[in-house]
């Protein structure tokens, strides 16, 4: 596309704001953008409290992302949905790799974020982040994603320190007949979906499918080639039955497998001193399976049993981490009088992992099978007509630090049924993973007289903490009128505990060559406040046309406790950005054709690898053929040739995204 066509696209994408004075078709009666605001801050979600509530009375920071929503947003990944979050820093730094944060502490191994897929668990014991390039969902099936933004530790536990990101899938009752999706462009050479959903007998559904994707290689720094292209294969299953007027069983699985490539720079443990960069091809593979009982007593109490199997292998950077995660967890809800609704449960992890040594790092001890034994209850009380209060804990024993405890509480005050006014105290924590108590990592050489050199060596610590935040934040959620929401949450967090890499004495290696270590030991050493404001709102200029603003705003301070020598841990707010602000557009210009728009502004990163700030336009015209076919052309960065978004600290090189076009085609039958 030439330099001036290009400026015309841009600049007609974005008047689509203004097109709604020409256009008089009425809309498609199912599209999200139709639905009155009551309906919208009235959805159910389920992330807050383990049951079911209204969004509009909940007293937590929570956003939820819909079908319609993901529908019309053009995006064909996880990652790229999460952009609309306020609050959520989504940063890509290859064509596979992502860092994605809530409320700071942005890294590719960001570990404060606890991820779920239909109440699977899927952050990694190793580091206690998300290898966001194995959580491929078919975006078709999935219902909603409930981000929660703030500590969700005390119905989820640990590591649900910043904030919960729940995944969550259609029955499979909701996703009846055939589906055929195909997609391409600009870089994502093929990805296509087919997938088939039934009756099982009178009292039961299925569904199965097939994906696949390719996609090509992204532009590097120095304007070349770079060598970070995938491909991947996944496909899965899921029954529900209807076993009894009371009793539910749902059962779902999915079996992947990808190809991937990446540039790193690394120490090699048999090529030293000098640090080699190289391009490496590497594969992941995985399978799970999830069974979940639902009963519904006479007393209008429910009982929930649920259990999943979860298998993980990821070969990469010379080495491997095979990982076998068993896990049972039951609830309870009920209510006690008039007053008390009442949560509670129990669970129990076991998880095996089996390490193989890389180019320049191997954990102590390789092969490990650690217990996650954990129960919570949580009481939301109504203390007047209009005010509930909602006070619990998680109590968990973990098998680095111990027992650990989680507690919170949330006041709801809804002066109206158009208003709620919540406050909320929490304690959370970070339990330490493998790498904290076992890592051993080559991270540098440094030269010595003679022509030898030594080796800076990052060392787990088997004496590392938990580490722990106190958060105490306040929110107002409003139907200000027919045509206007606006959802607000402040949040101030105090951290202790944090991590830090502690300098220990030099010392020699044994083996036939010893070699001068200067050793960095994790300890925990820092502490930090952050402080921060999130909006949000719906404005329905028109019955077809709706502008959704949201902004972000963060102030971190990370520092070094008196007693630690740790020089690099002040810098860790300049991984997020200060402020983000993001408005979309939904627009029906007819009855079957939407034009949808989203301008996002990102602030720059001014850590140890600053990168500047950007703005991102991405738009979508959707065109529905009938009732059966769905026809979509989307393009993203719209506003820049290339540009990077994040610098990876971890040895992994990173590319700059391009403007890019993917044209859709999917077929309901």
């Amino acid at each position: 596309m030439g330099r001036k066509a290009l400026v015309c696209v841009e600049a007609v994408l974005l008047l689509g704001m203004a097109a709604p004075m020409v256009f008089g078709q009425k809309p498609v009666s199912r599209d999200l953008t139709d639905a009155s605001l009551e309906d919208l801050m009235n959805l159910e979600v389920t992330s807050v409290s383990k049951k079911e509530q209204k969004l509009s009375k909940t007293g937590a920071a929570v956003f939820v992302i819909t079908q319609e929503d993901i529908r019309r947003s053009g995006a064909t990944n996880i990652p790229d949905l999460l952009r609309m979050v306020p609050g959520a820093d989504v940063a890509q730094i290859d064509a596979n790799k992502w860092a994605i944060s809530l409320r700071g502490f942005n890294d590719r191994y960001a570990d404060k974020v606890l991820v779920l897929i239909d109440g699977r668990s899927v952050y990694t014991p190793s580091f206690s982040g998300v290898y966001w390039d194995q959580q491929d969902v078919p975006l078709e099936n999935i219902e909603r994603i409930e981000v929660i933004r703030g500590p969700g530790g005390t119905v989820w536990g640990a590591n649900a320190m910043n904030g919960v990101i729940n995944i969550i899938t259609k029955s499979a009752k909701a996703t009846q007949g055939g589906l055929l999706s195909a997609a391409t462009g600009s870089q994502d050479v093929a990805r296509g979906l087919a997938q088939y959903s039934g009756q099982i007998g009178t009292s039961g559904a299925y569904r199965v499918f097939g994906e696949g994707f390719k996609i090509g290689t992204s532009e590097a720094p120095n304007g070349q080639e770079a060598a970070d292209g995938w491909h991947a294969a996944h496909g899965g299953f899921r029954a529900d039955w209807d076993l009894s007027p009371r009793d539910t069983f749902m059962v779902q699985g999915d079996m992947y497998r990808t190809g991937e490539n990446q540039t790193i720079t690394s120490l090699i443990a048999n090529a030293l001193p000098a640090p080699h960069t190289f391009d490496e091809q590497f594969n992941t593979s995985g399978v799970d399976v999830v069974g979940r009982w639902n009963r519904t007593l006479a007393s209008g109490a429910s009982l929930s049993l649920q259990m999943y199997y979860d298998r993980s292998d990821r070969r990469e950077q010379g080495g491997g981490d095979t990982l076998n995660t068993v896990d049972f967890d039951f609830q309870h809800h009920l209510a006690i009088g008039s007053r008390h609704d009442v949560v509670w449960g129990a669970g129990y992890r076991l998880v095996q992992d089996s390490i193989t040594a890389g180019y320049a790092t191997t954990f102590v001890p390789l092969n490990q099978t650690t217990s996650l034994f954990s129960t919570f209850v949580q009481d939301e009380i109504r203390l007047t007509k209009s005010v509930w209060l909602t006070v619990g804990s998680k109590f968990e024993h973990n098998a680095y630090t111990g027992f650990e405890y989680e507690p919170s509480a949330r006041l709801v005050w809804t002066p109206n049924d158009r208003q709620a006014i919540w406050l909320s105290a929490s304690r959370a924590i970070r339990q330490p993973d493998r790498a904290d108590f076992g890592l051993r990592s080559d991270v540098a050489t440094f030269p010595l007289p003679g022509g030898a050199f030594g080796i800076v060596e990052l060392l787990g610590n088997p004496n590392t903490k938990a580490e722990q935040l106190r958060d105490y934040e306040a929110g107002y959620r409003a139907q200000l009128s027919k045509r206007v929401s606006l959802d607000i949450a402040s949040y101030v967090s105090f951290y202790r505990r944090l991590l830090t890499d502690e300098p220990g004495t030099p010392f020699f290696s044994t083996g036939p060559t010893p070699l001068l270590i200067s050793p960095l030991y994790f300890d925990n050493r820092a502490h930090a406040l952050s402080y921060g404001v999130e909006f949000f709102a719906n404005w329905n200029i028109t019955p077809r046309w709706r502008i959704s603003p949201g902004y972000g705003f963060i102030h971190m301070e990370v520092s070094p406790d008196s007693d630690s020598g740790d020089t690099t841990v002040a810098l860790t707010p300049g991984n997020t950005p200060a402020q983000q602000f993001q408005i979309r557009s939904f627009l029906n210009l007819t009855r079957r054709l939407d034009w949808d728009t989203s301008l996002f502004r990102t602030g720059s990163l001014d850590g140890a690898s600053p990168t500047p700030g950007y703005a991102r336009l991405d738009t979508r015209l959707g065109w529905r053929v009938g009732e059966r076919v769905d026809l979509s052309i989307s393009g993203q960065n719209l506003l820049h040739g290339t540009h990077p978004e994040f610098h990876d600290q971890n040895g992994l090189n990173h590319i700059l995204l391009e403007r890019r076009f993917v044209a859709k085609i999917t077929w309901r039958f």
